[in-house]
C-alpha cells in the first residue's frame, strides 16, 4: 500500500460532470484529483445508452454567431475557454452517436491536462477530519473534501417480487434476432423502456409496456428526462393495432413456469381494480438507476431520497448528514428532481459553475463576482435585457439559476447564475432588498399544441412558454414581479411588449432612498 496523498478537493468520477468541476478547480489552481475506475474518461457513455445514440440535441446551425447563445442548443459541450472543445467539433448530427461523446470528453482531459488518476476503481470511503479514500488496488487518498461524480450507477428495482426473474436493461440483449415470435414485457416508461422496445419492433410478436403510471412526454412537461419524441415510435403501434399495448398496471408479482415462459400478475391503473395474468416470452426491467452507497462506511454513508436513488443535499449540493461531502452532475437532480435540466450535461454543467463558486466562497473567502451598475431603472433594464437575450445557464435551467440585482444605496451589483434555494436561504448575502431575473415556462393545461394565446403585454403572466421573469424581495418576502411576453423567437427586444413594462416595474420599485444592502 502506498503513502496516503493529501488533497483539497476528491473528485470520484471523470465522466462529464467530474471534467467539469476539475477544469473549474484547476483554473483556480487548487489542489484536486478525479478518481477513474476505469482506463479513460467517461466509462458510463462506453455502454450506455445502448442504442449508442444521445438523446441530447446537437444544433450546429443555429443563425446566431454568439457562442454563449448557441450553448442553448448544445446540450453536451462542457464549459470551457478553448472554443475547439465544442462538441460541434466532434459532430453534426442532431442526435449523435455516442462514442463521439467519449472521445470529446476524453480530449477535454486531454487538452486540459486535468489531474485524473485512471483505473482507480473506489473500494472504500471512509472519515476522520478528512475523507480517506482507498482504491481496489489498495492506493489511498485523502482529502478535505470529497465530491462525488459517479452518477447514478446501480440498476433500480423497485419491489416487485419476482423480478430478478427479469432480464435488466445493463445487459439484456437488444439483437432483435433473439426475441423473433416472442411476446415481451418491458417493466418501466421511461426512454430506456421505450428505446428497448423499439428496437423489438421488428422481431417480437407482442410487445407491452408497462408501468403504474401513465406515460409522460417531454413535449409536455419540458424535462428533456420524460419520454422523448426519437423514442416514441411504438406509441403508433399500439394505438394503430399493431399488437403492441401501453399498459397502466401494478405489477405484482412474476413467476416462472416449467416451460420458461413468464407467468406476470398485473392490477390494471384503470380498470376498476381488475386483475390479470398474463404470459411473456421475456420480461426486461427498463426501471432506471440509483446511486450506489455501497462504498461508504455507516459513519460517513449519505441519507438518500426519492426511493432511495439519489443524495439527500442541501441548497450547496452538499450531503445533509455528511459534512464536506459534496455532488456534482446528475446526482444534483435531486434538489430540481424533474423539472429541469439537473440531471444533463446542458443543465449540470452550469451547477457545476455555481458550485465552484460556493466552494470559492466557502473555503476560500472569494465573493461570488458581481458587476456594479448603476441602481437606475434605465441601466438595470438595460443589463436584464443583454442577459435575457444571451445567457445559455438561465435558458437551461429555468427558474432554477437565476441572476440577482441587490441594492445598496445609490449602487446595484449584479450576480450571475445564483441558484435560488441558495439565495433565499442567505448564502449569498444577507439582503434588504434585491431582484430575481429567470427564464420560466407558464403552467399548461391540455394539448400544449393548442393554446389560446393573448398577445397583448398586459398579459404576459398568462404566457406558457419560456419567458423572462422579474421578482422583487425584502428578505425572504416576495413584494411583486412582472412576467415579459413571451416571443416566438425566444428574443425580449421589443419596446412595448418588453423593455417598458420592465422599465414600468424599476420605476416603481426604485425609489430615491434605496434600501441598504449587507452582503
Amino acid at each position: 500500500m502506498t503513502a496516503k496523498v493529501e488533497f483539497d478537493y476528491l473528485i470520484i468520477g471523470a465522466g462529464p460532470a467530474g471534467l467539469q468541476l476539475g477544469y473549474f478547480l484547476q483554473k483556480a489552481n487548487r489542489r484536486y484529483l478525479i478518481l477513474e475506475a476505469g482506463e479513460s474518461a467517461a466509462t458510463f457513455f462506453k455502454q450506455y445508452p445502448r442504442r449508442r445514440r444521445l438523446i441530447s440535441i446537437n444544433k450546429v446551425h443555429t443563425g446566431y454567431d454568439d457562442p454563449e447563445i448557441n450553448l442553448r442548443w448544445d446540450w453536451n459541450s462542457l464549459l470551457s475557454d478553448d472554443d475547439q472543445l465544442l462538441f460541434k467539433n466532434y459532430s453534426q448530427k442532431y442526435f449523435p452517436a455516442t462514442d463521439d461523446l467519449v472521445r470529446y470528453l476524453n480530449d477535454f482531459a486531454d487538452r486540459h491536462q486535468l489531474n485524473v488518476q485512471y483505473n482507480a476503481r473506489v473500494a472504500r470511503v471512509s472519515k476522520n477530519d478528512h475523507f480517506t479514500v482507498t482504491d481496489e488496488s489498495g492506493r489511498t487518498y485523502s482529502a478535505a473534501r470529497l465530491i462525488m461524480a459517479t452518477g447514478v450507477s446501480k440498476p433500480y428495482y423497485p419491489e416487485i417480487p419476482g423480478l430478478e426473474l427479469a432480464d435488466n436493461y445493463i445487459d439484456v440483449s437488444i439483437d432483435p434476432q433473439d426475441y423473433v415470435n416472442q411476446r415481451v414485457l418491458v417493466l418501466g416508461k421511461g426512454n430506456s423502456a421505450f428505446e428497448t422496445a423499439d428496437l423489438l419492433i421488428e422481431a417480437a410478436a407482442v410487445i407491452h409496456v408497462a408501468s403504474p403510471h401513465p406515460i409522460t412526454l417531454a413535449w409536455k412537461t419540458h424535462f428533456v428526462g420524460h419520454l422523448r419524441a426519437l423514442n416514441n415510435n411504438f406509441l403508433d403501434t399500439y394505438q394503430l393495432k399493431c399488437q403492441n399495448a401501453v399498459l397502466d398496471a401494478t405489477v405484482e408479482r412474476i413467476q416462472c413456469r416449467p416451460d420458461g415462459k413468464y407467468i406476470v400478475s398485473m392490477s390494471y391503473t384503470h380498470a376498476n381494480g381488475e386483475h390479470e395474468d398474463l404470459i411473456y416470452d421475456r420480461v426486461i426491467a427498463c426501471t432506471g438507476f440509483r446511486f450506489d452507497t455501497s462504498i461508504f462506511d455507516e459513519n460517513c454513508r449519505p441519507n438518500t431520497v426519492i426511493y432511495d436513488r439519489f443524495p439527500q443535499q442541501t441548497e450547496e449540493w452538499e450531503s445533509v448528514n455528511v459534512k464536506d461531502l459534496y455532488f456534482a452532475g446528475t446526482l444534483m437532480q435531486m434538489r430540481d428532481f424533474k423539472k429541469t435540466s439537473s440531471g444533463f450535461i446542458h443543465g449540470f454543467r452550469y451547477n457545476i459553475r455555481a458550485l465552484h463558486n460556493i466552494f470559492e466562497s466557502k473555503y476560500h473567502g472569494k465573493d461570488w463576482q458581481f458587476e456594479s451598475i448603476e441602481s437606475t431603472p434605465e441601466a438595470m433594464v438595460q443589463t436584464i435585457i443583454k442577459r435575457i437575450n444571451q445567457s445559455s445557464a438561465l435558458w437551461q435551467q429555468f427558474g432554477f439559476l437565476g441572476d440577482v440585482i441587490a441594492i445598496s444605496g445609490q449602487n446595484a451589483f449584479y450576480y450571475e447564475e445564483v441558484p435560488l434555494d441558495y439565495l433565499h436561504e442567505g448564502r449569498l448575502g444577507q439582503f434588504d432588498r434585491y431582484f430575481t431575473i429567470t427564464l420560466e415556462f407558464g403552467k399548461i393545461s391540455g394539448d400544449p399544441f393548442n393554446i389560446e394565446r393573448n398577445p397583448h403585454p398586459s398579459h404576459a403572466q398568462q404566457s406558457t412558454f419560456l419567458h423572462p421573469i422579474v421578482r422583487e424581495y425584502q428578505g425572504a418576502k416576495l413584494i411583486r414581479e412582472v412576467h415579459l411576453l413571451e416571443d416566438l423567437d425566444a428574443e425580449w427586444f421589443k419596446q412595448e411588449a418588453h423593455i417598458q413594462p420592465l422599465l414600468n416595474f424599476f420605476q416603481h420599485s426604485i425609489e430615491p432612498k434605496a434600501a441598504l444592502v449587507t452582503a
